[in-house]
């Protein structure tokens, strides 16, 4: 009787007691929900350690801002430096002088993980590998992360050069929400460079739970002396998806094994739950000197928070507006609406305008009044 009350006990308690079963072999690891950023698990998150090419997501997030910005193109042809062309470890084996697109130098840095591949990127880009760095660590300062400082762009080991897992997961959550179709280029398992030239390619994603695991589509692997080997996982299954960091493991195999099984663990203890969805009316406010003369405040997005399965929850609202200014913009952000359990903020979401709003003329304001006395509005 004794024995099955202390494995009752022990089935009731939290099953973090037991998270760092998940990643025994890691040196730090963590588990976070992509929407809301919510870490369901952390092991030594701070701890501040070498994490070779996953160094390489700021790189990619750059790129993509330059790409956004139309300060560069996919179609642009790269001309590879000698400097480029010399980087070691992991290489799509770029030769002095050869040319090739931003978009397949994209493929070389997201499924190749290829060095000279980053290289070349950051000097097309900032003209020098250093002052692309100098851009990598104001991004991170940017993004509030305490414990990130790079010397280089591919992860390639240098002192002082290093971050953590709860700062790989938030620079990895940072990417995929502003630039999803990142999972265009980490989600190929197979493909080739070079493809019509006696220098043909065979790319093969250095991730391999891309094909081995279900809804695997990113994100970053790594791997030198010092950082061990480390990925970052994201998974999407249905409306949930996990983002998944670990680092300093002593080979692939157990990084993959361990990685997969802290990934089940986060689809079996947690499930998504939409309260309100992107494009819902949260609230209106009428004036009488606007065109059009009601605004809708709508959401930007879903507003989605994290439940344990067989929790029952109570939730309220909060709806903080910001002091309007016109002309509004149709997505202009006008405020957020805060999902609460209890006195505990869990989940926000952004209020935008669902339409241009304009002040009304001093001309416009004069017949608007006459209309009125006229048809009686007064």
């Amino acid at each position: 009787m004794r024995k099955i009350g202390i494995f009752l006990f022990l089935l009731l308690l939290p099953y973090s007691v037991f998270a760092e079963d998940f990643l025994p072999n890691a040196e730090s690891g963590l588990l976070m929900e992509f929407s809301t950023g919510k870490v369901v698990f952390e092991k030594e998150k701070d701890k501040e350690v070498s994490v070779a090419s996953m160094t390489k997501m700021v790189a990619q997030i750059i790129i993509l801002e330059e790409i956004r910005s139309k300060k560069i193109k996919w179609d642009d042809i790269v001309t590879v430096s000698q400097n480029a062309s010399s980087m070691g470890g992991s290489q799509i084996y770029l030769e002095t002088g050869e040319k090739m697109s931003v978009e397949d130098l994209m493929k070389g840095i997201s499924v190749a993980s290829g060095n000279d591949a980053t290289v070349a990127m950051a000097e097309y880009i900032s003209g020098t590998e250093e002052k692309f760095v100098e851009r990598m660590n104001q991004k991170v300062k940017k993004l509030g992360l305490k414990h990130t400082h790079f010397q280089n762009c591919t992860g390639l080991d240098e002192e002082n050069h290093y971050s953590s897992s709860y700062d790989m997961a938030v620079i990895a959550r940072e990417l995929l929400m502003k630039y999803p179709e990142i999972l265009r280029f980490s989600s190929i398992y197979e493909d080739y460079l070079r493809k019509d030239t006696e220098r043909k390619f065979w790319l093969v994603n250095t991730n391999k739970l891309v094909s081995q695991y279900e809804g695997a589509d990113g994100l970053k692997t790594g791997h030198t002396d010092d950082a061990g080997y480390c990925l970052a996982a994201t998974v999407q299954r249905g409306n949930l998806r996990l983002i998944a960091i670990t680092l300093g493991e002593k080979n692939s195999k157990v990084r993959n094994q361990e990685t997969m099984s802290l990934l089940d663990y986060g689809f079996q203890s947690i499930k998504m739950k939409t309260l309100k969805k992107k494009g819902s009316i949260v609230k209106n406010v009428s004036f009488s000197k606007t065109d059009p003369k009601r605004i809708f405040y709508i959401l930007k997005d879903d507003l989605n928070v994290i439940e344990s399965p067989n929790k029952k929850n109570m939730y309220t609202y909060n709806v903080k507006l910001r002091k309007l200014s016109f002309p509004i913009k149709k997505g202009d952000v006008l405020g957020i609406i805060q999902a609460k359990n209890g006195n505990k903020v869990i989940s926000s979401a952004s209020l935008i305008s669902s339409e241009d709003v304009r002040k009304l003329s001093f001309l416009e304001l004069f017949f608007d009044s006459i209309k009125g006395v006229l048809f009686g509005s007064f």
